[in-house]
């Protein structure tokens, strides 16, 4: 745990090697990041948290000032606590809040993932119709959920992961969803103002990797394959069969694409110095 000023963050570590630093996505903890740090078996120093909200990480967003610069402090706390640089990796929105880090660019990283991330204003500033998709998924989630259905967060699941995804999940994981809806309406609110563009990716001098999946949204596989093209250096792979929750479904390779990304930079970094 970190006790910030604003509030404690979730901070725990395991393992031994090149750091990592693991962001989850709304509604779940660093624990999501269990599959994959299971495969890599010790090779890893593994830094996980979680987002505002979730965990024990306190909120300090508003729905008056939902700004995404909040969740880059907690990021930021954790990589400064880490001890830099790092490997930023960031699933969903937390892929998109470790793209927001990287872009403003206050903390040392040596690389960064990012795992289908709701880049829905990219969309937007490209002027692609996929934007509407996203568009009209939460408009009708928000909806359902202010005239008091309980489980409207499943609308939003199901868009990620296909029809019937939030009903096949463990009994444990739905209520923490259920629970945890407003925090993620809170989220959409940071990701729709956060004003991500091609210009302001193209300013992003990191090492980049972008995952998605083949099966995913064609919103989301879209707005990841514009992220992987407008970051300068970033590579971008499409894990066939995948769908967003893929840190879970399809763990052993999530890990070996991140664990490959990372050798690779630990090994320019070496030649550097």
């Amino acid at each position: 745990m970190i006790e910030d000023q604003c509030g404690h963050i979730d901070y725990a570590v395991c393992g031994a090697g090149p750091t990592i630093v693991l962001v989850p996505g709304s509604c779940s903890t660093g624990a999501a990041w269990r599959p994959v740090i299971a495969a890599w078996g010790d090779r890893f120093r593994c830094v996980t948290t979680s987002l505002l909200g979730y965990g024990n990480t306190a909120e300090r967003r508003t729905a008056l000032d939902p700004s995404i610069q909040h969740e880059v402090d907690v990021v930021e706390a954790v990589i400064r606590k880490a001890g830099g640089p790092v490997h930023l990796v960031g699933h969903s929105f937390g892929g998109l809040v470790a793209v927001a880090t990287a872009s403003r660019n206050r903390v040392p990283l040596a690389s960064l993932t990012v795992v289908e991330a709701p880049a829905a204003e990219l969309l937007r500033d490209r002027g692609d119709q996929q934007y509407r998709a996203f568009r009209i998924m939460t408009e009708d989630y928000f909806a359902a959920f202010a005239g008091g259905d309980k489980e409207a967060i499943a609308r939003m699941i199901d868009f990620y992961g296909g029809a019937g995804t939030f009903a096949s999940w463990p009994p444990r994981a739905r209520a923490y969803a259920v629970e945890t809806t407003a925090v993620n309406i809170l989220d959409w609110a940071s990701a729709y103002g956060f004003a991500l563009s091609v210009s302001a990716l193209e300013t992003i001098d990191v090492p980049a990797l972008v995952l998605w999946g083949g099966v995913s949204h064609p919103a989301a596989r879209r707005a990841n394959a514009l992220l992987g093209e407008s970051m300068p250096r970033a590579a971008a792979v499409d894990i066939a069969g995948a769908a967003h929750f893929m840190i879970a479904t399809h763990a052993q390779d999530v890990a070996n694409l991140i664990a490959r990304h990372v050798h690779l930079n630990e090994r320019t970094a070496d030649l550097v110095s």
